[in-house]
């Protein structure tokens, strides 16, 4: 029951994905490709008095790690640079079982996928870049 639920949310993400699309003079363009499956991602977000003020991806890959960046820029969206972090940390661990997942949260969807861990990177795909970008931000 609950993997049904579960793999619509995935499918709803990757069908309609939130926040496709690019930003012009975006603060923050980071580009990842995973090597091992061909997913690639960019992430892009105007950043704002500290906040995240918009938030887009771009990308082509599979189910997992398209869905992923469409919850990403969801949950990121008007969020401080602090909480962004916040959240990034939080998804990583719980992708590694070391957190629980919100029970009634479309990130819990993604919950299936710590049982391969080749699908692990593809989860994270968008996560890692969005990170990347706020550390290469800074400097």
């Amino acid at each position: 029951m609950m993997r049904e639920l579960y793999t619509q949310v995935i499918m709803d993400h990757y069908q309609r994905p939130r926040n496709r699309g690019t930003l012009e003079g975006a603060d923050l363009e980071e580009h990842l490709l995973n090597p091992l499956c061909g997913d690639e991602v960019t992430v892009y977000a105007h950043l704002r008095d500290g906040k995240v003020a918009d938030v887009k991806f771009d990308g082509r890959g599979c189910s997992i790690s398209q869905a992923s960046a469409s919850m990403m820029t969801e949950r990121l969206m008007g969020r401080s640079r602090e909480e962004a972090e916040k959240e990034i940390r939080t998804f990583k661990a719980m992708m590694i079982g070391e957190k629980e997942f919100p029970a009634m949260d479309d990130l819990a969807a993604l919950k299936g996928v710590i049982q391969y861990p080749s699908r692990i990177k593809c989860a994270t795909l968008a996560w890692t870049a969005f990170q990347n970008g706020l550390d290469n931000a800074e400097n």
